[in-house]
């Protein structure tokens, strides 16, 4: 399957919007893990196992391995996650974006070494530093347009004056995302929660794409104005589909050895907000 019918079957499978985020940082582990690094893995599995059925994708932040120096556990949760949870597919939040030649390397690292069904990039060297991750037919690919953070007002939210209407940056990425750049229908946008209006206007450019939308949760964003601004459905069919992120609040919902089965009660509660939302 491609990773859209993989987003597809997982959110009717598990009736669910919502992206599990692995931001695992061993200073927040409960107290018999706390510190341990060498415990990352154990940490993840824990928490995918208790939310396999909540959710419609899992983003491990590639960075918080890396800092760690723990990319092989990584390798070990991607191959627990296709084994415990084969119905969600797997987002590499990578944020990528360097040269042809370059990104050819990371693509091989996202798909080849992890096994991601979809990762995310940043568009901002064009069009050549994302074309050979879409040599990957059948994998996903998330590029950076109105993100979540403050500072993504220096730069997406600028006007350019040399395109008719003077689009924002954003939505001129929006723009190319659904037109041009898609070659073989792998493409989706990442826009944050903390801007419901932005979201929408991203869906009236790009309605087919899918959005990968973080900042539920612990960064404040409001389910319920994420899911109208960004969801779109014809009959029971999703035909722009959301995936909304949340990592900080589920993983970190108990700071006890009871923190799986507390990851598991807000991914519960967060998957039936947004669920809610869709009517």
């Amino acid at each position: 399957m491609t990773f859209l019918d993989m987003l597809r079957n997982a959110e009717r499978q598990n009736r669910s919007l919502l992206c599990v985020g692995l931001d695992p940082d061993p200073a927040r582990f409960p107290a018999h893990l706390k510190n341990d690094a060498s415990r990352i893995y154990d940490f993840c599995a824990a928490i995918v196992e208790a939310t396999a059925d909540t959710a419609i994708a899992f983003k491990p932040q590639i960075a918080y391995f890396a800092a760690h120096r723990a990319e092989d556990q990584l390798e070990r949760l991607m191959a627990h996650m296709r084994r415990v949870a084969p119905q969600v597919p797997v987002i590499l939040d990578a944020k990528r974006g360097d040269i042809g030649s370059t990104a050819q390397q990371y693509a091989i690292e996202a798909f080849e070494r992890y096994g991601a069904d979809a990762v995310t990039l940043s568009p901002f060297m064009g069009f050549d530093s994302v074309e050979p991750y879409l040599a990957y037919h059948g994998k996903g690919a998330f590029l950076l347009c109105r993100t979540s953070n403050p500072g993504g007002d220096d730069l997406q939210n600028q006007r350019l004056a040399s395109i008719d209407g003077e689009p924002r940056l954003y939505e001129h990425v929006a723009r190319l995302a659904q037109g041009p750049w898609n070659l073989n229908g792998q493409l989706g946008l990442v826009v944050g929660a903390t801007y419901p209006a932005e979201i929408e206007r991203v869906r009236e450019i790009a309605p087919t794409l899918p959005l990968l939308i973080p900042g539920v949760g612990a960064q404040g964003g409001d389910a319920v104005a994420t899911v109208k601004a960004g969801l779109r459905t014809h009959g029971d069919e999703t035909t722009g589909a959301i995936v909304v992120n949340s990592s900080r609040a589920i993983l970190y919902a108990s700071a006890d050895a009871n923190f799986a089965s507390a990851a598991r009660q807000v991914a519960l509660k967060t998957r039936d907000e947004l669920h809610a939302a869709r009517s």
